[in-house]
């Protein structure tokens, strides 16, 4: 009798420790979009982006023109050309609208990678101020809640944004 009263105290022991435990964990809910979008430097990055978009653009504009009036000349001189002349300004046309094409794909590639460059920095400095805001208040887990669609968090998870914001001069 004594050997299960003794296990029925342990085992109340050990169970009633483990709510105690469980009661003391701290989630946290962040919505880092809205906290990149805040950010000063976020600003500045997007705009070199868009400068650097824009001059793309243009660039390709001015190819696309200048296909236009080789296809536009083409046109109303193909009837007066040779087979050889006419399938020469054809392979022209052709090759222009290749490189044309490939300038788009190059230019898009380059984007993403300037923008991954201009946004690593800030990141991490979003990152760190996240980690130490979690670490100074207790937090386990911190969900991010702006880069994909949680099923659940309750209402006793806390939203950190403010801490965060306050933790970065924002």
């Amino acid at each position: 009798m004594k050997n299960i009263s003794k296990l029925l105290l342990i085992a109340l022991f050990l169970l009633g420790g483990i709510n105690i435990n469980a009661q003391e964990l701290k989630f946290g809910h962040i919505d880092s979009r809205e906290l990149l979008m805040s950010m000063p430097e976020s600003d500045s990055a997007q705009v070199k982006i868009q400068k650097l978009g824009e001059d793309y653009q243009q660039q390709m504009e001015e190819m696309q023109v200048e296909l236009n009036k080789k296809y536009d000349n083409y046109l109303q001189n193909r009837d007066s050309y040779t087979e050889l002349i006419r399938q020469t300004k054809e392979a022209d046309i052709q090759e222009m609208q290749q490189r044309i094409g490939n300038f788009e794909q190059m230019a898009q590639q380059d984007l993403q990678t300037q923008q991954q460059q201009f946004m690593a920095p800030i990141l991490e400095k979003a990152n760190a101020a996240v980690k130490t805001v979690a670490q100074e208040n207790g937090f386990i887990y911190i969900f991010d809640i702006g880069s994909g669609n949680p099923v659940f968090w309750s209402e006793t998870s806390i939203d950190i944004l403010p801490l965060v914001k306050t933790k970065l001069g924002i």
